[in-house]
Formats: structure tokens, sequence, C-alpha cells
């Protein structure tokens, strides 16, 4: 039977990422000491900007409302997958010292960061196991330092029958899409590739810039144009652009984090106690207030194209997105926030034995966003609460038990690290021990499991605990 060509009539939805939300986006993954800095860079080089004392915007006067401020939406869709907006890392500026983007004001080493995303993972205990074998192996750059093979041999001896090259490999592709994008990779070429591999398919010269990398990356280290320019069919712009759409890419990953940075923190939120209950509010100290300088924008002048009034009218409009963006992100923040400790009161009246289980997944669902959207509003973003002042990505932890009796990992380790301090020290309890008192407080693990905690917690064995008593 012969196949008719048909005409079919689509209808769908896509974000458009025009520069100004690609801005709204970046400034929602900075942590507050880096958006402080992206702010004071904005009040130098924009003069319609200035500090204000309270919150809210400062009227300006009817001169400045033109049609050059109609397009400023109400609200600005700063949720979205990784796919649409992987401009947030890699089309911002950039030093030569590389990205800035994902410091982490808190110190995280890379490690922590990338098993903090395997607990929100939805995997079996075997390829587990995999996976925490693959992030021991990545270096300081974010790359896998040892050879896949003899991670294979490796993981085979620790008891994994029947384990081919072929599991591990499926295993680290799935990693190779955890934050920052680029980690894992086998070597320059897979870095790039995988940066490359999530931008939009209408990124101007992308499948060019993918078959440079794929093959021809030797070439482009020895800066032979002639070779490029023949094998990809580009003249001189269009190499130059391809050029410089790899050149924003991170070749090192895995530096932007640091195991012995500045501990110093400003908190976002605030959790604050009253005989109302608690109450999750922005903190007024973190950030500076911005408002329209009204003196300067009572000086446009409508349907004047002069160059002056042209450069001040841009400078407005670009004034108008920042604040905007600023207050989008503290929305989204706030709104974020506030869903996560709604589910984490008992830890604010209890302690962190109270956690309740949570992954990225019930937030994104809760506040209607994207679970990158989550991972990018808790990462360096901070809250002061009585108990102290803890990134809002400490509240997720996995789900430890089945269905109706699933703990919190982190309230598992909190009663482990409570049952181990209160033991007699000459009569030290064993890990099967701590597994049934664990059971008769209704949580109900395996013996791997705490042994598993116990050395993540760094507390030596029962045997150990007792020579050194």
């Amino acid at each position: 039977m012969a196949m008719k060509p048909t005409l079919q009539l689509r209808v769908g939805t896509q974000l458009t990422m025009t520069p100004q939300l690609q801005q709204a986006i970046q400034l929602l993954q900075l942590s507050t000491l880096d958006l402080r800095q992206e702010i004071q860079q904005a009040l130098e080089s924009n003069p319609m900007l200035e500090m204000e004392e309270e919150f809210g915007e400062t009227a300006v006067s009817d001169a400045a409302e033109d049609d050059w401020n109609q397009d400023i939406p109400d609200e600005l869709a700063v949720d979205s997958d990784w796919s649409d907006t992987y401009q947030d890392m890699a089309s911002g500026s950039r030093s030569d010292e590389g990205p800035d983007l994902e410091r982490n004001a808190a110190g995280e080493s890379l490690q922590d960061h990338l098993t903090w995303q395997l607990a929100m993972a939805d995997l079996n205990e075997r390829e587990r196991i995999i996976a925490e074998t693959l992030i021991d192996a990545v270096d300081a750059d974010g790359y896998l330092a040892a050879p896949l093979d003899s991670l294979v041999d490796g993981l085979r001896a620790q008891g994994l029958e029947g384990l081919r090259a072929p599991e591990v490999e499926a295993v680290l592709m799935r990693l190779q899409q955890f934050e920052p994008t680029g980690v894992l990779a086998r070597d320059l070429r897979e870095c790039l590739l995988l940066q490359l591999g999530v931008l939009p398919d209408d990124t101007p010269l992308l499948p060019q810039a993918r078959r440079l990398v794929r093959q021809f990356l030797e070439a482009l280290a020895g800066d032979d144009r002639k070779l490029l320019k023949r094998r990809l069919r580009l003249d001189d712009d269009q190499l130059d652009s391809v050029i410089a759409l790899i050149r924003t890419l991170d070749p090192r990953p895995g530096q932007a984090f640091d195991a012995t940075g500045n501990d110093y923190v400003i908190p976002d939120l605030v959790a604050r106690h009253s005989h109302e209950g608690w109450r999750i509010e922005l903190n007024p100290e973190a950030l500076p207030r911005l408002r329209i300088q009204p003196d300067y924008a009572a000086l446009i002048r409508r349907a004047d194209k002069s160059d002056d009034n042209t450069f001040m009218k841009q400078h407005l409009q670009e004034a108008r997105w920042l604040i905007k963006s600023l207050s989008s992100r503290n929305d989204t923040l706030l709104k974020v926030g506030r869903e996560i400790m709604t589910r984490q009161l008992d830890f604010l009246d209890h302690g962190e034995e109270s956690m309740k289980p949570l992954i990225l997944a019930d937030i994104a669902q809760a506040v209607e966003m994207h679970e990158s959207t989550i991972s990018r509003v808790t990462t360096q973003k901070f809250i002061h609460t009585p108990r102290g002042v803890f990134e809002l990505k400490y509240f997720f932890s996995s789900h430890v038990g089945g269905e109706g009796d699933a703990h919190s990992s982190t309230a598992i380790r909190a009663r482990l690290k409570k049952l181990i301090g209160e033991e007699p020290p000459r009569k030290p309890l064993s890990d099967s021990k701590l597994v049934d008192l664990l059971a008769a407080d209704g949580i109900k693990v395996a013996r791997r499991t705490v042994a598993k905690y116990r050395e993540a917690m760094g507390i030596p064995s029962s045997s150990e605990r007792k020579r050194l008593a």
C-alpha cells in the first residue's frame, strides 16, 4: 500500500531564550556574594541605576514611560530545563581565569556536589555502587581519572558479579548529565561535546562546532585555519564564530569547586518563629536594593532619536530588566524556600533526627517547576534558622526504606550519631546492634547501610572504638 504525503499542523510552546531571560536565569543561580558583585558592576556601568534604602522601585516621570518599556512582562519565566537554559553556563561572559558562575561559597568539593545529585537520582543498588566508584575517580578538573577497564576490574573485586564495561558506561552516561555540564568526561573532546550537546538546536553553526570538536580538535589547537575552513566548508567569519562558540565552553568544569574555599556565607532567607508559627522571609540585608535614578529618567524625551537620548533609553531599559530579574529571583527563591521548609517543619522544631525524606522532584511538582530550576535555586542559597545557617539543598535527602515506612538518610545518620555518642565507651555498639536499635525506633535498614553511613561520618568500627576507649 503506497503512503501518501500529508500535511499536519502542530501547536506547541517553546521558551525563547532572549538575552533578558538569560540574565534572569543567570541571576537565579548566582550565590549572594556573586550576585552582589554583579549588582556592583551594574551600578558602575549604568547611570540609570542607584541604591535605595527600602524595597521597591521608585516611580519615574511619565516621560520615562514610553514604548521601549512595554515589552517587559509582569513575570519572568525563569523556570526551564537544562536544554532550554544552557546559556546560563555556556554563553555568559568569561574571563581568562575561567567561569565563576558556580563558585561554591561554602567550599563544597566536586565529589560532594556529585554525591548530593546522586542521592536524588533514581538508581538501583547495583547502579549506585557503580556510580559511587565513578564519582570517587573524578579528578580536580572534573574528568574521569581512571580508565574504565580498571574501574570494571575494581568493581568485580568488590563482588559485582557478571559486571561488564557496557553496564559501567551506561551509568557513566547518566552521571554525565549531572552539574556542572561536562563533568565525568574521559577526555577534552568528550567534555566539550557534552557541553555542546545541551545547547539549543537552533544555536548558529552548532553542527559545525560539534564536528570540529569531534574530528578536528588537533587542527584547532594547531591553528590550522586553512584545513578547518576546507573540511567544515566555512568562510573566515563563520569559522571565527564557531571558534568563539567553542571558547565559551569550560575545559575544566570541576575547577569551579574548591574544598578549601571560604566558609563565609550570607543567608538569603530567614526562618522566624512567632505565636502564629514559622515564617520564612527574605533576608533584607542580603542584597543591595536598586531603583531607577529619577533625575536621569526625567531627562528622557519622547520621540527624540538623538544619540544622547537613545543612550539613556537603552540604559533605562537595561536597568528595568535588571530590577525585574532581581525581583523574579527573589520571588522564585522565596517560593521554593517556603515549600521546602513547610515540608521540614519537624527539623525546625526537633532537629535533624526529624528530617523528612525529600527529593528535587517533590518540590518541583509542588511549585510546578523543572527539577533543574529547583537545583539552581537550592545550590549556594542559604537559610538562617535558630538551629544554624544551612544551604537549602541540605534539606534534601534520599528515601531509605519501603513505601509507608521511608525515612530520611539525614535523619538516620543523626540517629546513628546519637546512639554511638551515648554508647558505653568500653562496650561500643556493633553495626548489627545499631540495626536492632534503629528497628526498635521503626527504622528498618540493612547492616551494610549502617556501616556505610557510619564510615561516611568518619566513625570507626566498634572494635576500633573499643581500642580507642
